[in-house]
């Protein structure tokens, strides 16, 4: 089990890899298909008592990452609290989601509980591979009474939620997950250039172009906003996504359960090409390889004096020692769209039990406490960088916000958004094909192919992918 971690190599971690996330549906694909065992809350009764699973052993499957980090010291608060001690096995980023859609497609219940991203529901809930939480949440046997899973923000429960129904919206359904941690995606600034010239962020997309074009100067090896670029369903959900809904741009549109691609709508067209371009004038040069840990440290550099991505993921660049603009870099919302909306993409990580766990009720237990609001509290006291977003109001608004006096903006920026923050993405099992492929279409559309005609090909793969 790694114990210590380089800033650098913590930075990596609070990203979900493009090759890692391409790995993910592979092997249901391939035909390798799930159990459907029975839910195991109904077989929990009588007064609840963190004991009930005393003397059990879970294991316990996650990724290196600030969230992990954090709990890490909190595990013998659970282990004194329920009796129940936890196996954990980390798997490096690059691997972990082929590891662990290999685990679940076994059947074989060696993990009982597991870190996971929202839209891996999407490919690994179909197949059966896990829990519904809900009838567990429901179950005054199994859930504490103060456990209050309406403190978590709405966007997250319902992120986390679906009835399997190809284009059926998020929120309803079972309860597959429950968010751990999460991110917003917003612009976080160099301030103290910004101050030194006299300017303040763009309230508009277009005024956001001008504003990054300006500030770029390829002679001093500075431009004007950094964004993920690579070809990764990553480079679409952060940045990217956040500012397509904003403009009022949808992925795909829905007729009776039919869904048809729609990257190639007028309105698409015109925010792609303009994204591109605003790559080419105020990005980085090398933007086809760019991922988030690329655009935080620039930005921590001082080289990007914007960065459109996790809002947490840039909140280390500020803290004293971790690069040279420390103490520099505010955040804002970013644009709102043309109607004032400013509906934002989130990433959260989850916890999820495995269907084919052996130890539901204590797999159950850890994931209760792991999420409820006084570990949560503690975990954003214990992160060597933060514990990122806390999932739960109550935590945002006491424990967190005390961290926040050295982040100018942050909070402003969160509480801003925060109610229009949700997975902007239509629920749909090809999600990773279909994102990856719109990566590559703004790749080649920065290559110089035709913004429309490129995202009409686009659009065509798109439609066949769902429909399948």
């Amino acid at each position: 089990m790694v114990s210590e971690y380089g800033r650098r190599d913590v930075l990596r971690m609070m990203g979900v890899g493009g090759a890692a996330a391409a790995a993910a549906g592979a092997l249901s694909a391939c035909g390798i298909g799930g159990g459907d065992t029975a839910n195991g809350a109904n077989e929990v009764s009588g007064a609840f008592d963190w004991k009930k699973a005393a003397g059990a052993t879970i294991s316990l499957l996650q990724t290196p990452h600030p969230y992990q980090v954090a709990f890490k010291p909190l595990l013998a608060e659970f282990t004194e609290l329920t009796g129940i001690e936890v196996k954990v096995d980390l798997v490096a980023e690059a691997d972990y989601f082929t590891r662990l859609e290999l685990e679940l497609a076994n059947g074989a219940g060696n993990y009982d509980v597991f870190m996971t991203g929202a839209y891996f529901i999407w490919t690994y809930g179909p197949q059966g591979w896990m829990e519904d939480l809900r009838p567990w949440i429901d179950n005054p046997a199994a859930t504490v009474g103060e456990y209050d899973f309406e403190d978590i923000y709405e966007g997250l429960r319902t992120s986390t939620a679906w009835d399997f129904q190809v284009g059926n919206p998020l929120g309803q359904g079972g309860q597959w997950a429950i968010p751990w941690g999460f991110e917003t995606s917003v612009i976080a600034y160099n301030k103290a250039e910004f101050d030194r010239r006299g300017i303040l962020p763009a309230e508009t997309f277009d005024n956001l172009i001008q504003l990054a074009t300006d500030l770029t100067d390829r002679s001093q090896n500075r431009y004007g906003i950094a964004f993920r670029g690579s070809r990764s369903w990553a480079t679409i959900h952060p940045g990217f996504m956040t500012q397509f809904t904003r403009q009022g741009c949808v992925d795909f549109t829905n007729d009776n359960g039919k869904l048809s691609a729609a990257m190639n709508s007028p309105g698409a067209v015109d925010f792609t090409q303009k994204w591109v371009d605003l790559a080419k004038a105020a990005g980085p040069t090398s933007w086809t390889t760019y991922e988030y840990p690329n655009c935080t440290s620039d930005l921590g550099a001082g080289t990007a004096l914007m960065c459109y991505d996790a809002d947490s993921a840039t909140y280390p660049e500020n803290k004293p020692g971790n690069s040279a603009q420390a103490g520099n870099i505010a955040w804002h919302s970013g644009p709102p769209g043309p109607d004032g909306s400013y509906g934002t993409n989130l990433w959260t990580w989850s916890l999820a039990m495995g269907s084919a766990s052996k130890k539901k009720l204590a797999a159950w237990l850890f994931i209760q406490w792991a999420t409820g609001k006084e570990a949560q509290a503690k975990a954003v006291q214990t992160g060597k960088l933060g514990f990122a977003d806390p999932t739960r109001k109550s935590v945002f608004d006491g424990t967190f916000k005390n961290t926040l006096g050295g982040f100018p903006g942050y909070q402003e920026t969160f509480e801003k958004v925060i109610d229009s923050t949700s997975i902007k993405f239509t629920p749909q099992t090809s999600f990773f094909e279909t994102t990856e492929q719109w990566a590559v279409a703004l790749q080649d559309i920065y290559a110089g192919a035709s913004a429309r005609g490129r995202l009409d090909t686009l659009a065509e793969v798109n439609t066949q992918a769902v429909s399948g």
